[in-house]
């Protein structure tokens, strides 16, 4: 099923009800478009990012409308009945073959970021190009992941989506490139598993807060008040295994955490493995290169956005083989790749020590 789908149920609502009464429409209606609809879902998240954290109302705004995105993406996946690889026959500018689940998300993204109002141009991972939002006088610029784990949704594992939210000033040419991730205001990622949920960094209030959709997708909860990772925790997601078949010093850093007999929590997806860090409060994530297992995560995409996250809960981020946080490394082009490991302080310190000084 493609999203154009979901935003057909308004149309087919009076049928329905004459034929089968209001308890299969309102099911029909599970994520509905009106602009009673939207403005519920946008309002009751707004409504509580200005009240309780201090939030800016354009942020807010904005930060609603990747809600929107959200409950429209969670819409087409639990409706995609063909989970094959279907490729749509086109390449992005990074040169990876599309999937059709793929492009439909990028879509949904880019509806909700144009009609927040206030998004000057966004970037994507399936448009990797400063693309216009339609907010000529916006102040903001969004890099996202749109589908993060399309590899692994066939298994109907969690996946989920990445925004980064940069600020623009009004009257200078709007970019990405040369910024940081220290530079965004906040970030969001969007987890679609038997929960929608959506965790969110609001540096501005030292806070990380997770927002549940609730009652039947039509109005967004919070879930957890505020996430702070603790500084040790022996939970670790190793992505990018086969890389230590030729980095001698991945290699060990593994085999210390299996002898110490820490907990494995691995799917292949970046986003349910760093999420899973959010909800136990502790433990690592590392994604490591080497000569033939070249670095996959993007900085704009899925790094910088996921590492605002983190480090706004009180973890540490850190290249792979530079002692630099990601949030002060340099955008110098979109589709920038690099190593890192996420986490818990000291856990993050331990890596540093076999990567860097053996």
């Amino acid at each position: 099923m493609t999203t154009s789908k979901c935003t057909t149920t308004m149309k087919v609502l009076p049928a329905v009800l004459a034929a089968t009464g209001t308890a299969l429409a309102f099911q029909l209606m599970s994520y509905k478009k009106s602009k009673d609809a939207v403005s519920i879902r946008v309002n009751s998240m707004k409504r509580v990012l200005m009240t309780d954290y201090g939030v800016d109302e354009k942020l807010a705004h904005l930060l609603a409308y990747i809600g929107e995105a959200t409950a429209e993406i969670q819409c087409v996946l639990s409706n995609y009945v063909d989970h094959s690889d279907s490729y749509v026959g086109t390449q992005n500018a990074s040169g990876d073959d599309q999937l059709k689940l793929d492009v439909s998300c990028d879509e949904a993204c880019f509806r909700a970021l144009r009609a927040c109002g206030l998004v000057r141009l966004a970037a994507s991972e399936e448009t990797p190009v400063e693309t216009d939002c339609g907010g000529a006088d916006g102040t903001f610029a969004v890099g996202f992941d749109p589908l993060d784990g399309s590899s692994i949704i066939g298994a109907n594992f969690s996946i989920g989506s990445i925004f980064g939210i940069w600020p623009l000033e009004v009257g200078k040419e709007a970019t990405l490139i040369g910024r940081t991730g220290r530079e965004q205001v906040s970030s969001v990622v969007s987890m679609y598993g038997p929960r929608t949920t959506v965790c969110i960094a609001l540096p501005s209030a030292s806070a990380v807060v997770e927002f549940t959709l609730v009652n039947d997708r039509r109005a967004w909860e919070v879930s957890r008040k505020s996430i702070k990772i603790s500084p040790k925790g022996k939970i670790f997601a190793p992505g990018n295994l086969r890389a230590s078949n030729d980095n001698v010093q991945y290699e060990k850093l593994l085999n210390h955490w299996i002898s110490e007999r820490y907990t494995l929590r691995y799917t292949g997806g970046m986003v349910p493995d760093v999420y899973h860090i959010f909800v136990k409060e502790k433990g690592v994530f590392s994604n490591v290169s080497s000569e033939k297992a070249k670095a996959k995560l993007r900085l704009l995409y899925e790094v910088a956005p996921m590492g605002l996250i983190v480090e706004t809960a009180g973890g540490l981020t850190t290249h792979e083989s530079q002692d630099i946080s990601v949030l002060d490394i340099e955008l110098k082009y979109l589709d920038q790749r690099l190593g890192v490991c996420f986490g818990s302080a000291d856990e993050v310190k331990l890596f540093k020590d076999f990567l860097f000084l053996q």
